[in-house]
């Protein structure tokens, strides 16, 4: 049973969104391609520059695949299997 808010992928956003969020000044993070359990002690706002993913939350959440020039946000409190089909690279903020 969903606990709390989903998983929003924005696919492929514009410039401008990106520029107005400020994507291009967050950190960076990698990963190669496996899988792994991740969990959120607080809201999480990534644009992924490079990769492929399937991320599928414990609580019975939507799963969401998400990639390359994608805009996702994933809520605090959630726990998740990550699922990485292809390398990762992208940007985030934890908010």
């Amino acid at each position: 049973m969903s606990t709390g808010p989903n998983i929003e992928v924005i696919s492929q956003p514009d410039e401008e969104f990106l520029k107005e969020k400020g994507v291009f000044s967050w950190g960076t993070w990698g990963c190669e391609a496996g899988s792994f359990p991740w969990s959120y002690a607080e809201n999480e706002s990534c644009y992924l520059l490079a990769g492929k993913v399937t991320v599928t939350p414990d609580d019975g959440r939507p799963a969401v695949t998400f990639g390359k020039g994608d805009f996702v946000t994933f809520p605090e409190g959630m726990s998740c299997q990550w699922d990485v089909a292809e390398a990762v690279q992208k940007h985030f903020k934890f908010f």
